[in-house]
């Protein structure tokens, strides 16, 4: 398994555990019943589980496209998991949407401890996937689909 793979999977289960608590806060701990928190904490469940779906599995469904499906899950995986961190960070201080958070129980280190994670194991599946994908590229500059990455060069040709 490489170092890409193994942050991605990581940082899928890390945002799996993201919508996980938020699922359970808004289902089990009745955000759902709070005007504009609860809605946000169902689609915070929802992008979390679908790019966390997604960044999951070791095949790659899209292998086609190239890496770029894989680093816009995995940015939207970060901005997801950023937001919420900062929104109950903010909760904790001040009314958010009129809503504010009390203490530091276990679901709210639970949430923090994921999402502070998700963000950094997806941002190093980013850069490595960036040196990942310079090292590929190789000093032949060549890229991979095999054209040149060198414009106007010639070959050099000897008559005889």
């Amino acid at each position: 398994m490489t170092k890409l793979t193994i942050t991605r999977t990581l940082g899928a289960l890390a945002l799996l555990a993201v919508g996980g608590v938020h699922y359970q806060q808004y289902h089990y701990a009745f955000y759902s019943s709070i005007p504009t928190i609860g809605p946000l904490f169902l689609v915070n469940f929802i992008a979390a589980t679908v790019l966390g779906l997604y960044l999951l599995p070791p095949f790659r469904p899209l292998r086609r496209l190239g890496h770029l499906p894989d680093q816009l899950a995995a940015l939207g995986g970060i901005g997801v998991a950023a937001g919420a961190f900062v929104a109950l960070l903010i909760s904790e201080q001040t009314p958010l949407f009129g809503f504010m958070e009390q203490g530091y129980r276990f679901a709210i280190v639970f949430a923090l401890a994921s999402e502070a994670l998700a963000v950094a194991l997806l941002a190093l599946f980013l850069w490595t996937g960036r040196g990942s994908a310079r090292r590929h590229k190789g000093a032949s500059g060549r890229t991979q689909s095999g054209a040149s990455s060198r414009q106007g060069t010639v070959a050099p040709t000897t008559t005889r």
